[in-house]
């Protein structure tokens, strides 16, 4: 199975409108550089701005983005062609994930769907067969339908303690309808994979599934400058044997997919519009199979600026910025490979992530032992920077 390499699959549907960002790694410079892309032309402005860190926490992200000076690297056609790792021409620029220093964060449990599915995980302890048993129990018990409890309410409260009675309180359910969300440290900075990249799932998971999710940009005043797409890797077995094992389950080679482009908030979109998108995921396997779902940002629990807050303040600074996943309520249950076993990856799925104003994001999964290793960092950059003549 191959990508779909063109520009028109990877650009939101109003591409004419939007100010959009990225990064891609150019061989001649034996590093990285920020585009910015204009028309069909990808720019090079890293000249202006060093990092895509620095572009992130200047005044007008967006106007900074189109204004500055830059190099042209050619269409952005031959950039994406370039970009698979199978195919690659290790002497052209190809796309690369989008950020650089920023910190690499993710909200869970902040839809109805995906608390219950992880208080399935845990019930189960990591064994898929269970699931569907333990899914009816639930439902039974407490219903699916918690879409207007607002987390951390007097509604909320009584319905924990109707569940501590009933024994079925859950970790889970504490940060799906507490006061306190959940945030944890998704990747290491620089550590994250771009459209068309291989994505990785952990050798040790027989039962994992991917995250799709909209990526909150924030600067290190709390400031949100813009959002673009991401796969939070989740290995459902590792997790739902132990919460303590959450860096396991999401912290491997790979595991972070983020792109195509940063979408820098301007006159044509705003945090009112991610409010408002729908993310689409599809699924493609080598074995024939297919899976479709989507997930409405309107029936998130917690509202996005609330999850910023959350995440940075007096009491945690980010002084390089921070991305932020905001969580999903799509946790796929259809059955792959036998009734009651729900979904896993396969080696050699096509995994896409789609929104109409932010375009589409696509890996295929392999193992994480097998995925291109990580070995760029920041000591990396800061040293090619300064070759550069940069710093």
């Amino acid at each position: 199975m191959s990508f779909d390499v063109t520009p028109a699959f990877a650009l939101p549907q109003d591409a004419g409108e939007a100010t959009l960002v990225g990064r891609v790694f150019r061989p001649d410079l034996d590093g990285p550089s920020i585009i910015s892309l204009r028309g069909d032309e990808v720019f090079d402005i890293t000249a202006a701005v060093v990092t895509m860190r620095d572009l992130c926490e200047t005044e007008d992200p967006g106007r900074v983005a189109a204004m500055a000076d830059g190099e042209t690297l050619g269409s952005l056609a031959d950039i994406l062609a370039n970009t698979p790792l199978a195919t690659r021409d290790r002497t052209k620029p190809w796309l690369i994930s989008p950020i650089d220093l920023q910190a690499v964060k993710a909200a869970g449990v902040t839809f109805v769907v995906s608390m219950l599915e992880r208080v399935i995980e845990e019930q189960a302890r990591g064994l898929p067969e269970r699931a569907n048993a333990i899914r009816s129990e639930i439902q039974t018990t407490i219903g699916d339908d918690l879409a207007r409890l607002r987390p951390g309410s007097e509604q909320a409260a009584a319905l924990k303690a109707l569940l501590i009675e009933k024994g079925m309180w859950s970790q889970y359910l504490e940060v799906g309808i507490g006061p306190d969300a959940e945030i944890f440290s998704k990747a290491q900075p620089m550590s994250s994979v771009g459209h068309l990249a291989e994505v990785g799932i952990h050798p040790i998971s027989t039962w994992n599934n991917p995250e799709p999710e909209v990526v909150l940009v924030v600067s290190s005043s709390g400031h949100i400058v813009g959002a673009t797409l991401g796969n939070d890797v989740n290995l459902r077995d590792v997790e739902g044997r132990s919460a303590l094992l959450l860096s396991k389950a999401k912290d491997n080679n790979a595991s972070a997919s983020i792109g195509p482009f940063i979408r820098l908030f301007d006159a044509s979109f705003s945090l009112d519009d991610v409010r408002q998108t729908e993310v689409r995921l599809t699924v493609t396997g080598e074995d024939g199979f297919r899976l479709d779902g989507s997930s409405a940002m309107s029936k998130i629990s917690r509202d996005p600026a609330d999850l910023v807050k959350q995440t940075v303040g007096k009491n945690h600074q980010y002084p390089d910025g921070f991305v932020l996943y905001l969580g999903t309520m799509f946790a796929p249950v259809q059955d792959r490979d036998g009734p009651g076993q729900g979904f896993t990856h396969k080696i050699g799925d096509i995994v896409t992530i789609a929104a109409p104003k932010l375009g589409q994001l696509s890996n295929r999964v392999v193992l994480s032992s097998d995925a291109e290793p990580w070995t760029f960092g920041a000591t990396a950059l800061m040293r090619n920077l300064s070759g550069r003549g940069l710093l």
